[in-house]
């Protein structure tokens, strides 16, 4: 696991954007981002869930977050910039985006994938973090000290057989971490990096390995140091690196 202590009030006064926060990884990094004093962004599309969040992190007394039901699927440009253009006006800037929605997609040969579920899973895990990334961007350099985290995979830095889509599409969030990491580096108080969260007990993981025995995985909550690490300011040098939570 990755070792690092985050003291209590580390991302004080952040505001940070955490999409698909209504569950799983994203529900465990909005609610410790805001455990370590950061107003958080809850980006889902499930807003049932986006609000069963919203009120456990008001419950614990922690900074009131803000629910925003956003479909990444199917957003059109516009959205996007009136997504941007509300955090503007609501907020002023933001501290930081992690980047963790994601789908799967149907693990089958690449013979057998059709071009439906491809461009489905490269909506949702490619196209709308960049549109969100490029958009929000102008935000993030208001920021003294911005931090922008995309979720990878161990198949998106080695190729596994029958992972089609959702390999390839974090081959190309990585390549997307770095290539944003090259453009900011010196040029702008923002860093990009990637997390490879590894085999954690969520939904996702439960479908990819249906004979799986999830009690052999973490929780999500034990994962966070790195997610808390890389959102902090102790994080302030590290730029284009690839991490593991595990």
């Amino acid at each position: 696991m990755f070792e690092y202590s985050a003291r209590p009030d580390l991302l004080n006064s952040r505001i940070i954007m955490v999409t698909g926060a209504g569950r799983g990884i994203g529900e465990a990094a909005a609610k410790a981002y805001a455990a370590h004093g950061a107003t958080v962004l809850l980006l889902g599309k499930n807003e049932d869930n986006l609000n069963r969040v919203y009120d456990e992190i008001e419950a614990a007394g922690w900074p009131q977050p803000a629910v925003i039901p956003f479909n990444l699927e199917t957003a059109l440009p516009h959205q996007y910039d009136e997504l941007a253009a509300t955090v503007e006006r609501e907020f002023g800037r933001l501290d930081g985006v992690l980047h963790n929605a994601g789908i799967v997609g149907p693990r089958t040969p690449i013979e057998q994938l059709s071009g439906d579920n491809f461009m489905r899973v490269m909506q949702v895990n490619v196209n709308a973090a960049f549109m969100l990334t490029s958009t929000l961007l102008p935000l993030l350099k208001l920021s003294n000290d911005a931090s922008v985290v995309f979720t990878s995979s161990s198949v998106g830095r080695k190729g596994r057989a029958y992972w089609g889509a959702y390999a390839v599409s974090k081959f190309a969030t990585e390549g997307l971490m770095q290539v944003l990491a090259d453009e900011l580096d010196g040029s702008a108080p923002v860093r990009s990096n990637s997390i490879n969260p590894g085999a954690t007990r969520t939904d996702m993981r439960a479908k990819a390995y249906p004979g799986e025995n999830p009690a052999n995985n973490p929780l999500p909550a034990d994962i966070m140091p790195v997610y808390l690490y890389l959102m902090g300011p102790d994080s302030a040098a590290i730029n284009g690196q690839a991490l593991d939570a595990q």
